[in-house]
């Protein structure tokens, strides 16, 4: 696997890639994509860091999987690009947000500006065989992406951590609350979005932790 990521990031998880387990990794996802067909593109495997460089980072959404259709990953959790139809999950996350701040909900799916106002949009997994949910699960991906959590915990301040589903809340052992601000709910799946996903209005509450610490807020919409 050729790692192509931001140079602030590239600092910051250079031990990593150095590790064992990433080498393992990287061979298993170079024949993966030589031999299955993969998402997202080889080209945007690292595209939540590459459109949200480490300085610039301010809240970090947790997905899990990349979508696993044809033309819907694009590297950012939870987004698909523009003149595809919303995933059901992103449909639930559009009602959430419109009814939080105000406002239309968007005619596409394309969460690249979230990312591009620091919000890093990061899955646990970071690739996916085609039509085979959670099949890259367990390869090394989740050792990777749980060191990226580390390292903006005990490394920046007065970050967001959104945090939907157990899958996602899980992570917030290793942050420290009293350093940043860590929002959970109910996934916005349309299996459990009515169980605690409607109404958390964390898109607000976002904005006003980050006015509070003097940075600017994301512009959702």
């Amino acid at each position: 696997m050729n790692v192509k990521i931001e140079p602030s990031w590239n600092r910051a998880l250079q031990n990593e890639f150095d590790k064992p387990y990433f080498a393992k990794l990287s061979t298993f996802v170079r024949e993966e994509y030589n031999t299955q067909t993969v998402f997202p593109p080889a080209s945007q495997i690292f595209e939540a860091f590459n459109r949200c460089p480490l300085t610039h980072t301010k809240v970090v959404l947790i997905g899990q999987d990349p979508y696993h259709n044809p033309g819907q990953a694009q590297g950012l959790c939870f987004s698909v690009n523009k003149g595809v139809k919303c995933p059901p999950s992103l449909v639930n996350i559009y009602k959430e947000l419109t009814s939080d701040i105000g406002g239309d909900i968007p005619q596409h799916g394309d969460l690249s500006h979230w990312a591009n106002q620091g919000v890093l949009m990061l899955n646990a997994t970071l690739t996916v065989r085609a039509h085979q949910a959670a099949s890259h699960q367990k390869k090394g991906w989740e050792t990777f992406t749980d060191a990226v959590i580390d390292y903006l915990a005990n490394e920046k301040e007065h970050i967001v951590f959104l945090l939907w589903g157990n899958s996602a809340i899980k992570r917030a052992k290793k942050i420290d609350a009293s350093r940043h601000l860590i929002l959970t709910s109910a996934h916005p799946s349309p299996l459990s979005a009515y169980r605690g996903y409607f109404g958390n209005h964390h898109f607000s509450l976002t904005n006003e932790y980050l006015i509070k610490h003097d940075k600017e807020p994301i512009n959702w919409l």
